[in-house]
């Protein structure tokens, strides 16, 4: 699954979940520093930096000088909600009644965050509503929201908002980019697993065809394709989507109120992927990261609207032969599954669906390198159907179209602990590392809770 860049930074700054994760394992990452990202809108083409004060030249000139006193009002609006946002770290929190003890010693500060605390739980764009008339920055912060959610502000929770807010606008801002990329983040985590001996083992091609449940209605362990069965010692944990995790259970284990539930809720589209690699000759001023915003008239969530591209080895150039680039472009949770629904991979129909829906990857990736076509070496083209093939999600959806409020409830059966991006708090990378924690402070004592966030420093 392709990541949300923008929000994925792992270092020890501030209060990222997975940075607290890879440091509570005692595997920290070796981290590339930058702070530009370039950025080709309807309105015109910049390379911005994070922090704020660059971003209002471009603020200036893409939707002139009244606009700096309503970006103003905003940060102003939102310094008290980013307060609140980060008053209490994810890792904090557990689903027991525990949870009193382990989040105890923030209170105090959420607390004084007042009614603003109160506000984090509904959809940004009410915090927008009666603060931001001008339609750039409306457009501009869909566009955060969308490449943090997959969702624009009206469907994402403002508390992410905030949270990312307070990281991004900092005077002193920078984005971390791990070496190795995303791999070298699921090598720390492999390597964090392995390191608890004999009991940390990480099984591959072993899909998971049942959920154990036994006559008192419990989860008890799964039963892979094989036929071999693994029983829990503590519980069952799933990070598959609940659309897929309930399919697992047997029939009559499960409330058909919670089946309902599942079974109503919309997902978010698919992606499409143009993975290249190529011969970089001349191209000695690359950035790394680009987003394309095709059109803002459909809003951002609009397919092909948005076209995000990463080139990783220009910061880590261990990712390439020498002389050559990596590049990964893609549609972020915008393909519709519809388009490709009932084809079969590797069909001439599907084929030639792939060449079509890739067009505007391709076309998206020539504004950056006008011609890309001649240096390639190697393409690769990702669609709906790969995501449903290789990652076994639902649709091959990025997770569920929840509108503004991931509210967090309990998993379908007792002994089975569900994490990922159908729980809460939400999807994206940060949110998902949030779940991940969660479940496995549950898992433990309180007293190894709590010093592990006195190990934190938190």
């Amino acid at each position: 699954m392709a990541s949300r860049w923008l929000c994925c930074e792992p270092g020890q700054r501030g209060a990222n979940p997975l940075a607290h994760i890879l440091r509570a394992i005692g595997e920290p990452l070796e981290l590339i520093r930058y702070d530009t990202w370039n950025v080709i809108l309807p309105e015109g083409s910049w390379l911005t930096q994070v922090g704020s004060r660059q971003f209002l030249d471009v603020l200036r000139e893409a939707a002139g000088p009244s606009a700096l006193a309503e970006w103003a009002r905003l940060r102003e609006v939102m310094q008290p909600l980013a307060a609140a946002a980060t008053a209490l770290p994810p890792v904090a929190l557990r689903s027991d009644a525990a949870v009193v003890l382990s989040v105890a010693k923030y209170l105090p500060s959420l607390l004084s965050a007042g009614l603003s605390a109160l506000k984090l739980t509904g959809p940004f764009s009410k915090v927008m509503d009666g603060v931001v008339n001008d339609t750039f920055i409306r457009n501009w912060m869909d566009l955060l929201c969308y490449l943090l959610s997959g969702q624009p502000a009206s469907g994402t929770v403002a508390a992410e908002v905030a949270f990312m807010f307070n990281e991004w606008y900092k005077p002193d801002a920078v984005l971390e980019f791990p070496v190795g990329g995303s791999q070298g983040m699921v090598a720390a985590l492999v390597r964090g697993v392995k390191k608890h001996g004999p009991d940390g083992q990480i099984l591959l091609n072993a899909h998971v065809e049942e959920i154990l449940v036994d006559r008192n209605g419990r989860a008890r362990g799964v039963r892979l394709a094989n036929g071999r069965k693994i029983l829990a010692s503590k519980a069952v944990v799933s990070n598959a989507t609940l659309w897929d995790t309930l399919p697992l259970l047997p029939a009559g284990a499960v409330q058909q109120r919670s089946r309902q539930e599942v079974d109503t809720t919309p997902p978010c589209p698919s992606f499409m992927h143009l993975h290249l690699g190529f011969d970089g000759t001349g191209l000695d001023d690359l950035e790394m990261h680009h987003i394309v915003v095709n059109s803002w008239d459909e809003g951002v969530t609009a397919p092909g609207a948005v076209v995000l591209i990463s080139i990783a080895s220009v910061a880590d150039p261990s990712l390439a032969p020498p002389g050559h680039h990596t590049l990964h472009a893609y549609l972020p949770a915008s393909e519709l599954f519809e388009l490709w629904q009932g084809l079969e991979r590797g069909s001439a129909e599907y084929l030639q669906l792939k060449e079509e829906r890739s067009q505007v990857l391709w076309q998206a990736v020539e504004r950056i390198i006008p011609d890309i076509r001649k240096r390639v070496k190697i393409e690769m083209i990702g669609t709906p159907l790969t995501h449903r093939h290789f990652l076994r999600r639902h649709r091959g959806s990025y997770g569920p179209a929840l509108m503004g409020n991931f509210a967090y409830a309990p998993a379908p059966v007792p002994g089975l602990m569900c994490c990922g991006d159908s729980t809460f708090p939400g999807i994206g990378l940060p949110a998902v590392a949030a779940s991940g924690a969660i479940a496995a402070n549950t898992l433990v004592p309180i007293g190894q809770h709590l010093d592990l966030l006195k190990s934190l420093g938190l």
